[in-house]
């Protein structure tokens, strides 16, 4: 696991192409990045991973809808088909969500909740590399 983190603020939940990117993480020197982007500075090449983040909340259903995103990166080791087969790790997005209802309730959301807040696909994990370049 690294210390780097991705959040994504939607300020008008259910509206998704509109956010605000922020990606946090440490550069080179140890030091401490914080680097914002918008859609428009988001590169054509990394548009499909960000869908794939659209696509896990969607999940939520109507009742609950994302106004922020925390996604970290880590292995995930999935459970073998059976007691014989070797488990194998692959990298991962791990995505938190903090969600609205329209009670004015709020709730965070995690993998627990939703499996598809693992995002194994490998766009997504180089998505987060591209964007918290440790």
């Amino acid at each position: 696991m690294n210390n780097s983190e991705i959040q994504i603020l939607f300020p008008r939940p259910g509206e998704w192409q509109e956010f605000t990117l922020t990606a946090v993480y440490q550069d080179a020197d140890g030091y401490t990045r914080i680097d914002r982007y918008t859609p428009a500075e988001i590169p054509a090449e990394q548009a499909p991973a960000m869908a794939a983040v659209v696509a896990a909340l969607v999940e939520l259903g109507e009742d609950w809808q994302a106004v922020q995103v925390w996604a970290t990166q880590d292995w995930y080791y999935p459970d073998p088909v059976n007691e014989d087969d070797p488990i194998v790790g692959v990298e991962a997005v791990y995505l938190a969500v903090e969600a609205v209802n329209p009670h004015g309730g709020r709730r965070i959301f995690t993998d627990r909740d939703y499996p598809a807040f693992i995002i194994t696909e490998p766009a997504a994990v180089a998505f987060f590399k591209h964007f918290a370049a440790a």
